[in-house]
């Protein structure tokens, strides 16, 4: 679970870049939690948190996917991708690349190679 200021901006930010509401909930008109997906995978955001532009957050978010290169050509420069780096290849047998949140924190997108 991610802590963040703002639960709504938050999904809302993540809904635009693909991912899918799975579920919220709702306190006095506020969303206050939510659960997204992306494929197989979810994420939680709770209230609490802060915006941050430090190098590194206590989270860092991992997404692994098919079509990387439709996946960076539809997000680069509607958001912070990690430049000059872009796509790159990795030792480990993945290519990624890496983009900021509207958070602060960083969300990796890999596939294999």
């Amino acid at each position: 679970m991610i802590h963040v200021p703002d639960v709504r901006a938050t999904m809302d930010w993540y809904q635009s870049i693909g991912f899918e509401v799975v579920s919220t909930n709702e306190d006095g008109g506020k969303v206050d939690w939510a659960l997204l997906s992306f494929g197989d995978g979810q994420v939680m955001f709770n209230a609490g948190g802060t915006v941050s532009s430090a190098p590194r957050r206590e989270v860092d978010l991992y997404v692994n996917t098919d079509n990387l290169d439709d996946l960076f050509e539809r997000l680069n420069g509607r958001i912070d991708v990690d430049m000059p780096k872009g796509i790159h290849e990795t030792f480990y047998g993945m290519r990624e690349f890496i983009v900021r949140d509207v958070n602060g924190f960083w969300i990796t997108f890999g596939e294999k190679l």
